[in-house]
């Protein structure tokens, strides 16, 4: 990936580890985020459902954003995630589990496929439990139908809100792109793929020529939707995933990354 400029999409405090990366490959890197995360309001429902975690037979956690949410709120409230032997906790992925684990709470479930459609599969027998799902505000409603049709109780939290295309950052990734200063957009959410492509408005036509890049098949679908082609999509649903991606199609030489 020498001399090539990758545009990083991530939210900053998540970007630093896979700009750190491409950086050692001898990529040129631009972390430009294109979505902002928020934490909720003190009172709400996250905290009411910390409180009162023994109502609850399992707790899923579909991103790193909503573990590190779910333990802030718990910090700041004084309440121990670790006290009972109920609830048990899921996570989609290893980067969700691994925030998860760094505050001693056990993960007892991470899917075969690090995607919450999995989750609603492969989770163990969820009839009459009571799951709580901390989440983004933008989330999918898709793993709540599926867990309800198997007969669970699930109640939606919003563990974090998601500004999608914070203005502040227009200016600068319209200049990139006038100024035809990236080769690969590396998205990580289907988010980031709608942050860029609000940001961007008429000039949207320049990610045409590009190669995109995506950590997964969500982000490909939503990649598709806005009318553009992912060029390259992980088979493991990860950072380092993701980077393999990038080196082999490289490597190949063919679909080779835009220049």
């Amino acid at each position: 990936m020498a001399g090539r400029s990758i545009l990083v999409t991530r939210p900053r405090a998540q970007s630093r580890p896979l700009c750190d990366r491409l950086r050692k490959l001898g990529a040129r890197v631009v972390a430009v985020p294109m979505i902002a995360v928020q934490p909720p309001a003190p009172g709400g429902r996250l905290d009411r459902a910390l409180h009162d975690l023994k109502r609850y037979d399992w707790v899923i956690v579909t991103s790193a954003n909503g573990a590190r949410a779910c333990i802030a709120r718990a910090a700041a409230l004084g309440v121990n995630l670790r006290s009972t032997p109920r609830p048990l906790w899921a996570a989609v992925g290893p980067a969700t589990a691994t925030v998860l684990r760094r505050a001693r709470i056990r993960v007892a479930m991470i899917p075969s496929r690090y995607l919450t459609e999995a989750i609603a599969v492969e989770m163990p027998d969820v009839n009459r439990r009571r799951i709580l799902l901390p989440r983004t505000d933008a989330a999918s409603p898709a793993l709540v139908d599926a867990l309800r049709h198997r007969g669970a109780t699930v109640e939606v939290v919003t563990a974090y809100r998601t500004v999608i295309g914070p203005r502040r950052a227009g200016p600068r990734i319209r200049r990139l792109f006038e100024a035809q200063g990236v080769d690969v957009v590396v998205f990580t959410s289907p988010s980031t793929v709608r942050g860029l492509v609000r940001l961007l408005g008429a000039a949207r036509q320049e990610l045409e020529r590009v190669t995109i890049a995506c950590i997964g098949p969500v982000t490909a679908g939503a990649v598709t939707e806005a009318g553009l082609h992912p060029g390259v999509v992980a088979r493991e649903y990860t950072i380092d995933g993701l980077i393999k991606a990038l080196l082999e199609v490289s490597d190949r030489g063919k679909n080779h990354l835009a220049r």
